[in-house]
Order: C-alpha cells, then structure tokens, then sequence
C-alpha cells in the first residue's frame, strides 16, 4: 500500500462524510512535526553554533558586526570584544552584536 492511499484511508470517507477526530488530530500531529523538523530544530543548531562560535573567538580572528563592521579581534574580554577596523582604529563591542557569516544577520523586511 503506498503513501497515499494511507492517508486516504486515514482521512475518513472521501463522499463527504463526516470526518473522524482521529484523522484531524493525525494530521495536526504531522503539521507540527514539519513545522519542527524544518523551521525550528535549524533554527536552533544555527543558534548553538553561533554562540559556540562567540564562545572561541580569540585575537586575529576575523568578523563580521551586525551593524555591517568588518574588523580583525584585538582583544578578547569577557562580555565585549575590541575590534580594529583599521590601523589604529579600535572600537569596543558587545560579544552578542558579532557574527561569523553576513547571512547570520536579520535582513530588514
């Protein structure tokens, strides 16, 4: 029997009978599946790397801010980072406003 031909038979009569709860809450339980195996469980393994990687940073590394900066890491604190953006040119920003990837930040709808 394929695929199909279960979920047919699971969804009830198909004249237009009455359909049993047994075949809606089936299908709500698959919706929620998708919904967790392809929106949010990504989601989160993006979000533990992420952090992982805020975790490692060390001096030289490459990033990128969420405001779009490009710096080198000068120096590593525990809850900020010191950046420089050129020679000499040294900021201080949050840990939490850096990124490894451009991708990684909210585009604007």
């Amino acid at each position: 029997m394929n695929l199909l031909t279960t979920f047919t038979l699971l969804m009830g009569n198909p004249q237009g009978g009455e359909q049993s709860p047994f075949s809606m809450l089936i299908f709500f339980g698959l919706m929620i599946l998708v919904f967790y195996f392809f929106m949010i469980r990504p989601q989160m393994k993006r979000q533990k790397e992420l952090t992982n990687f805020r975790k490692e940073l060390k001096k030289g590394d490459k990033v990128i801010t969420t405001g779009g900066i490009f710096a080198k890491v000068a120096d590593v604190k525990e809850d900020h980072l010191l950046l420089e953006i050129a020679d000499d040119v040294k900021i201080k920003v949050d840990k939490n406003s850096v990124v490894k990837d451009p991708a990684d930040i909210a585009q604007p709808r």
